[in-house]
């Protein structure tokens, strides 16, 4: 089954040329079933982008899967047309007394800027209070799984005094978890942050479980005991060329970065990267749909909560 999106989005012509099965809302009108209802609040700065990234994850289910688009606050974009967004983004007050199957909050470029200094901050922390009751499962992704940390724990910023780029080896350490169904023992997985995630931290003061870490790179999945918080602090919804481009962009901003490490053939940013992580970022979006939203959400979604 595909997921459904504006006919106009421009994720639906790209997703469509790739062979992707998605269904547009003229045709889903004449469907009689209950879809998944997905919220997708993107703070990444470019928002078409990110949409088509994280459409393409979440189109390799099974299941339909209706997905309305969120942003944090009305500020001009520098990256994404204002017609766009006004278009095919909702205001937080506008789905404030919805309810949904998941919610997917994405990363920020905001590794280094204090949550106190975040001028959104105060909505972002009302959004994840919401979610509590108002969403079966949400998932964090990067910075928002800090953000999270803040909020649902109490944890102040972990920052890296090095930006940690490049693509890692995570080892599974959860076998039988159905969100890690499928996994193999280790498999490789891109991060672009600041912030870290220690193990022992993240044991420590929370109750999540880790099901993912690396030696290099710290906790990659983390879920809270009733599976409805899922922790990711990297980009599973990458494409190949992502991290380049992020690299491209700190050069010519003169921040000197370091070359993202296992991405480069021969560590040679002239060379084109491939992908090597894609089949277990479809699994990991595909099994959370299924197993900790499916599986586990009511289907009329007035009980939820």
């Amino acid at each position: 089954m595909p997921i459904k999106i504006p006919d106009r989005l421009p994720a639906a012509g790209v997703l469509s040329e790739e062979n992707i099965f998605v269904m547009t809302e003229s045709r889903a009108t004449h469907q009689d079933i209950r879809p998944l209802r997905v919220l997708l609040l993107n703070l990444m700065p470019k928002k078409i982008e990110t949409e088509i990234q994280l459409m393409r994850m979440l189109s390799n289910s099974p299941l339909q899967v209706d997905v309305d688009l969120l942003r944090i606050d009305d500020r001009e974009s520098k990256n994404t047309p204002k017609a766009h967004l006004d278009t095919f983004y909702h205001d937080f007050a506008q789905v404030r007394d919805n309810r949904y199957d998941g919610l997917i909050i994405t990363g920020a470029p905001l590794g280094l800027v204090p949550f106190s200094e975040v001028v959104y901050w105060d909505t972002l922390v009302e959004i994840i209070e919401w979610s509590r009751t108002k969403v079966t499962s949400t998932l964090f992704l990067c910075w928002a799984a800090q953000a999270a940390l803040k909020v649902l724990y109490g944890l102040e910023k972990q920052t890296r005094d090095v930006k940690l780029s490049g693509v890692y080896d995570h080892r599974r350490l959860i076998e039988h978890d159905q969100l890690v169904r499928g996994f193999d023992d280790h498999f490789l997985a891109p991060h672009s942050r600041y912030a870290s995630f220690e193990g022992d931290f993240i044991r420590e003061f929370t109750d999540l479980r880790v099901f993912a870490e690396s030696d290099e790179a710290g906790v990659y999945l983390a879920v809270s005991p009733d599976c409805r918080q899922v922790y990711v602090t990297g980009h599973p919804e990458y494409d190949a060329d992502t991290l380049h481009n992020e690299f491209v962009r700190d050069s010519h901003a003169g921040l000197n970065p370091q070359i993202p490490k296992n991405y480069y053939r021969n560590d040679d940013p002239t060379q084109t990267p491939h992908s090597t992580w894609r089949s277990h970022g479809h699994l990991l979006f595909a099994n959370w749909l299924n197993y900790y939203v499916y599986q586990n959400t009511p289907y009329d979604l007035t009980a939820l909560g």
